[in-house]
């Protein structure tokens, strides 16, 4: 019994750390608009789809339908698809207001040693330099991803006002679904936690990281770091980008309102896949750092439920740990208009990501690593 008080001190002492300590991670705030600049800069957005004719269209539309006052121009590229993606495309963007700002581009080749989106993203940005010369910034979304029409106005203008090389915004995920509801929301609240956006924001602290569905970078910043070569095998694209941009100019991250994402998850296999294609990559391929992980997820998620029913009031600080994690998780659960009795099952929700991260590892192990769209990115063995 005392050496389950101890542990059940140690789960409130962390979630004590993580409420106090942690630059407020479980905090939902969204920026306050920008000043309008005094002059729209040109700029050309770059999309990289692999087989995604059922998504497209709805992309190109809400890219090509911005309300920017600028020169703004599109590439998709199409990365070897057989279904008809760049058809799709090309008929969506005929019926935008900008109908002759859409390039297609077929990819080339996955060379070696580069990752599949990361490849296409490169191929984009050559041809970006060849069609939009005087583009300043470079807008990267996902073909999965609808922008509202005025998102694009809003990054720019936080860009020029605050001088960043990289403003980015996580996409407000689909959460239609049983299963999308209980992972999506913690999903973005583990994120935050890992990456918490104030200190992404702040230009003192080593954090970085971005969201890939609407990052909006600089041109001269990508440049400077020398292009997607610079992230050329990485599977976590846009916090690698993000990681190399910040150390040269300011970077930030927020939660997304007008950009949402189209690609639905409505079984618990395509939720437990869309984890575990990066959650051992994230951790280095480190036995070490997987072992790590384990210990801290099961101290700070598991243990205070399962010390409350086992050990009742006597165990008092862990039902104080379970109170203080519903209470950070219900500002996201807000956000994401889900029902306030989701809160106390975080640590289901936890559970779930727990098993996904050592079945990334097992399939790294297996050599079936980074799976995505047919492909296995994840760098072999030794």
């Amino acid at each position: 019994m005392t050496a389950a008080f101890a542990l059940s001190l140690v789960s409130l002492a962390i979630w004590c750390v993580l409420l106090f300590g942690r630059a407020g991670f479980w905090r939902v705030r969204k920026p306050a608009s920008a000043p309008v600049p005094t002059a729209w800069p040109d700029v050309v957005a770059i999309v990289p789809a692999r087989n995604e004719a059922e998504v497209i269209a709805r992309c190109v539309a809400g890219v090509l339908g911005q309300r920017y006052p600028g020169t703004l121009s599109l590439v998709v590229v199409d990365d070897h698809s057989h279904d008809g993606t760049s058809e799709v495309a090309a008929t969506a963007a005929a019926g935008t207001s900008r109908p002759d700002a859409l390039t297609v581009v077929l990819a080339r080749d996955l060379p070696g040693g580069w990752s599949g989106k990361v490849w296409a993203q490169s191929e984009g940005l050559a041809a970006a330099d060849r069609i939009a010369p005087k583009a300043s910034y470079v807008w990267l979304t996902d073909a999965d991803i609808w922008h509202g029409p005025d998102v694009l106005a809003g990054l720019v203008a936080r860009a020029v006002h605050e001088r960043r090389d990289l403003v980015s915004l996580m996409v407000r995920l689909r959460c239609a679904s049983a299963w999308e509801r209980l992972i999506v929301p913690a999903f973005v609240f583990f994120f935050a936690k890992l990456y918490p956006f104030e200190r992404v924001r702040n230009p003192r602290s080593p954090v970085a990281a971005a969201a890939g569905g609407c990052m909006l970078a600089s041109r001269a910043a990508l440049a400077r770091i020398g292009g997607f070569a610079a992230i050329r095998g990485e599977l976590i694209d846009d916090c690698s980008l993000a990681a190399r941009i910040k150390p040269g100019g300011a970077i930030s991250l927020d939660l997304g309102d007008d950009s949402v994402s189209l690609r639905p998850y409505d079984d618990w296999r395509s939720l437990w896949d869309m984890i575990a294609r990066s959650a051992y990559t994230q951790l280095r391929y480190s036995p070490l750092l997987l072992l790590g992980t384990v210990v801290a997820m099961t101290s700070t998620y598991l243990a205070p439920p399962l010390m409350s029913m086992a050990g009742g009031a006597r165990l008092w600080p862990a039902w104080l740990a379970w109170a203080a994690m519903a209470l950070a998780y219900m500002p996201m659960l807000r956000e994401y208009r889900q029902p306030r009795w989701l809160a106390p099952l975080l640590p289901l929700t936890a559970l779930f990501y727990l098993g996904a991260t050592l079945d990334s590892a097992r399939r790294y192990w297996l050599r079936r690593g980074g799976q995505w769209k047919g492909r296995s990115q994840a760098p072999a063995r030794s």
